[in-house]
């Protein structure tokens, strides 16, 4: 079994965004990666997404809807709800909250997630309208709702993050981890520039996870990542692809080429998500 922790299908609202409208954009950040576009997303095919999972062994994927900027382009919930129960084996749905109005965003949630289909709450406040950092004191009201309830929350962090580096800065993200130990985070794109920063903060912070996805190809601080992975973090680190940046048979080729400790491989690839999204699962 093979869970990508991070992918956007080629299907509803996902073919707004622009990482679907931007083919230019894919190929050159695809490119700097070493990797090639997969076809299906230069077509916005999701049949043959799906057969290229398939291709690649890739069993199920987590789906995040978006609440951002006009560039970056919203998924609503509702779409990952139509998602989820269209193709309930191949994917598992993260509701995407906007917090900046926090009651508006917990109805949000209690409608899609306590009420609903979704299993964890996603949020990306650097690539707001109006940009948040992740531990600014606006957002504490929904983190305070999914601690009390069991909410597994989904933090954006690194890469393009933010108008700015800062966004990404690994301080932020342990100031929530800190308010709030028992919310499980797992922090997507993994807080990549500053690898060693956010390895050490999962050093510190037993409620985080990484998710490194299309930082983990071809580029500085990968080997900080699998050093993590192999040891202290091999319980909290989860592998994803980013698709549509990263192809899943290159992903999966790519990840299993490095170099983690056989025993390691079964926890990044399936039983970590499993475990950090509190998912109905069994997998031998």
């Amino acid at each position: 079994m093979i869970i990508d922790f991070r992918l956007r299908p080629a299907t509803r609202g996902f073919l707004n965004m622009h990482i679907f409208r931007n083919q230019d954009r894919i190929a050159r950040w695809s490119g700097n990666l070493g990797m090639t576009p997969p076809p299906s997303a230069k077509r916005g095919d999701m049949e043959l997404m799906l057969k290229e999972m398939e291709e690649g062994g890739v069993t199920m994927g987590v789906v995040p809807g978006r609440q951002a900027n006009p560039f970056m382009g919203n998924v609503p919930n509702d779409d990952i709800v139509e998602i989820v129960r269209e193709y309930p084996d191949r994917f598992i749905g993260v509701a995407g909250i906007d917090p900046t109005v926090p009651g508006r965003a917990i109805d949000e949630i209690e409608r899609v997630v306590v009420n609903g289909p979704l299993v964890a709450v996603g949020m990306e406040p650097g690539v707001l309208p109006n940009p948040m950092y992740c531990d600014d004191r606006r957002i504490y009201p929904v983190y305070e709702y999914c601690e009390r309830h069991g909410i597994p929350v989904l933090l954006m962090g690194g890469g393009g993050n933010g108008p700015d580096l800062s966004h990404s800065n690994p301080e932020h993200i342990d100031r929530v981890c800190g308010e709030f130990p028992n919310m499980t985070v797992i922090n997507t794109h993994g807080g990549y520039p500053w690898v060693q920063q956010i390895c050490f903060t999962a050093f510190k912070r037993p409620n985080l996870y990484l998710c490194p996805d299309m930082y983990m190809y071809n580029i500085p601080g990968v080997s900080d990542y699998v050093m993590a992975a192999n040891t202290f973090l091999q319980d909290r680190f989860v592998f994803g692809t980013a698709y549509p940046f990263i192809g899943f048979r290159e992903g999966v080729e790519g990840f299993k080429a490095l170099p983690f400790k056989p025993e390691v491989l079964p926890k990044l690839l399936y039983q970590n998500a499993i475990r950090a999204l509190k998912l109905d699962i069994r997998a031998e």
